[in-house]
Order: structure tokens, then sequence, then C-alpha cells
């Protein structure tokens, strides 16, 4: 039993669920701050991130129907996507199964907010549920990143800030704005970095869509200025100087942008390793592998995101 779950959860992609968590503790910390129901806020978490697992496994669901039609998929054996449903580990009906309970478990808490917290549970999960279904085609299009910024920006900050506070808030919107652009700039990081490799596959990724490599790194500076300037709004907005505390990673920012610039042009190129780039996690086996080079921008950009969100869960506390 506990050895089949774990296998479930593993090919749900449990690893990403740190995400959804430093997403969530940054506004639960805020609640708390505002006298929110603790309770009702540790409850949001558990159905936010079995929506999180469900919308991962309907990912591949989708993926593994639509692929499976194209020979070249099975030929490939580099590529580990339902790598679990091509050697028959597992089949699309159980694929499909689990989904449905992990909906199941995310409507319950649904149904139990709804009771706790108000009507307005019952938007938020339709909102949810829709970005669930959608992801698949959303992505498809090149409209992954603005699932995402959606889900764990907006909808994800005022659906727990409404079940323990009662109420939406402007101020929350700000701040899920300036948090979640290091999100989707992780994310966004890993397409630029797939570039290449996504056109040749002809993916439909933002990145690909907007056709150059060096034009897709823009949008990467766009975005991150975006997140910096809700900083100084939410200092203005709270009236609390702490919130431009995150600011002060803005040069690893820049140095990201560099590296990726630097990437762009010349795939192989690793620049000496400072103390500033940790942590590297399996640096020795990453160098094994020589995929170092690809690795250091990705570690990059979800240090930056973990360096962000800390420091604006200071400013939070401070406040």
């Amino acid at each position: 039993m506990v050895k089949n779950i774990l296998f479930w959860l593993n090919n749900s992609r449990l690893f990403s669920l740190p995400m959804t968590i430093m997403s969530w503790v940054i506004i639960f910390v805020y609640g708390i701050k505002q006298g929110g129901d603790i309770l009702n806020g540790i409850l949001a978490l558990v159905g936010i991130s079995f929506a999180h697992l469900a919308t991962n496994l309907f990912d591949d669901y989708v993926d593994y129907k639509a692929l499976s039609k194209d020979k070249k998929f099975f030929e490939n054996s580099v590529k580990t996507k339902c790598s679990y449903i091509k050697n028959g580990s597992a089949t699309l009906s159980d694929v499909l199964r689990v989904v449905v309970v992990y909906c199941v478990i995310a409507l319950l808490i649904g149904i139990i907010l709804f009771f706790r917290s108000g009507v307005g549970v019952l938007w938020l999960a339709f909102l949810g549920g829709i970005i669930t279904l959608a992801y698949p085609k959303l992505s498809s299009v090149g409209l992954s990143e603005v699932a995402v910024g959606t889900a764990f920006g907006p909808l994800l900050f005022e659906g727990v800030y409404y079940v323990m506070c009662g109420n939406f808030s402007g101020f929350v919107l700000l701040l899920s704005i300036a948090t979640v652009v290091f999100t989707v700039g992780l994310l966004y990081t890993h397409t630029i970095l797939d570039f290449d490799g996504d056109m040749c596959a002809e993916k439909k990724t933002l990145c690909c869509r907007i056709g150059d490599k060096n034009r897709a790194l823009i949008l990467l500076a766009v975005l991150y200025f975006i997140g910096y300037m809700m900083c100084f709004s939410l200092a203005l907005f709270g009236k609390n100087l702490w919130y431009i505390l995150p600011v002060i990673t803005c040069p690893f920012a820049i140095m990201l942008y560099v590296l990726l610039k630097l990437y762009n042009n010349d795939k192989s190129f690793v620049p000496e390793i400072h103390w500033w780039y940790y942590p590297l996690d399996n640096w020795d086996a990453v160098e094994k592998e020589g995929t170092e080079s690809f690795y250091l921008r990705l570690y990059q950009a979800r240090n930056l995101m973990i360096w962000f969100s800390l420091l604006m869960l200071v400013a939070i506390l401070m406040d």
C-alpha cells in the first residue's frame, strides 16, 4: 500500500510541491498576522497540494494520449515523459483513476472550507478546477506560464487569505503578483534553456512562440522588473519599508540574465563557481553527466525564487 502511494506521488512529480508550499507559507504567515484562522490555512494547503498533483498527473494523461500516436515517442529512450506508462507500470485508466482520487480529496477539503469560510470558496474551487483541467491545453498553446502565474499567484494567495480571514484583499493581490513572478521566472527559465530542443520538437511554449531565444530572454527581464516594482508598491500600500527588502536580490536576477545570455551563445560555457551560486543540488552527479551548464542556470532561477520569497517572509514578519 505504502509502496503504491509512493509510486503515484513520485509520478505526480511530488518534487514540484515545494513551489506550492513556498507561496503558501508567505500568505499563511500574512494571514496569521491579520488574525486569520490557522486550521483553515492548513486545510487550504492540503487541498491546493492535491489539486497541484492532479494537474501534474492529468497533464501526463493528456500528453500520453496525444504523443502515443507518434511512433517516435516510444523510440526515444532519452525522454522520461510518461515513462511509467510507457514501461507498463501503469495504464492510462490507472492514471485517470488517481487523478480522480486527487480531485475528490481536493473537493472534500473544499466542502469543509465552504462550511467553515463561506460561499467564496465555491468560486475559488471553480476557477481552480478550470485551470487544472485546462492546463494541458493551455500548455500546448504556450500559455503554461499564464496558468501557473494565475494558480500560484492571485488564486492561491487570495484563496488562502479568504479562508483564513473571510475576505479578499487588494494588498494580498499585490503580494501575490510580486511573489509569483519569481515562480513563473523559474518555469520560464527552463523553457529558455530548452529552447533549441523544443523548437526541433515543434513544441508551442511561450519561448517558441516568440521565436528567438534572445528576445525571449527580454521577457524574463520584464517579469523580474515587475516583481521588484511590486515590492515598492507593497511598501507604499502597506506603509512599511520592509517590503522593499526583497529588492536586494536584484543583482542575482541580473546575474541570471547574463548567464542565460551566455548560454544562448555557448551552451557549454560554465563560469567559475563561487559561493553565491549555491546551493547546487547533487552537483557532483551533474558534473559527471556533463549538464552543469544547464543546471547551473536552472538552479540560479530556483535560488532567486527562494531568496526573494524568504526575504518577503521576513518583511511580513517585521510588518
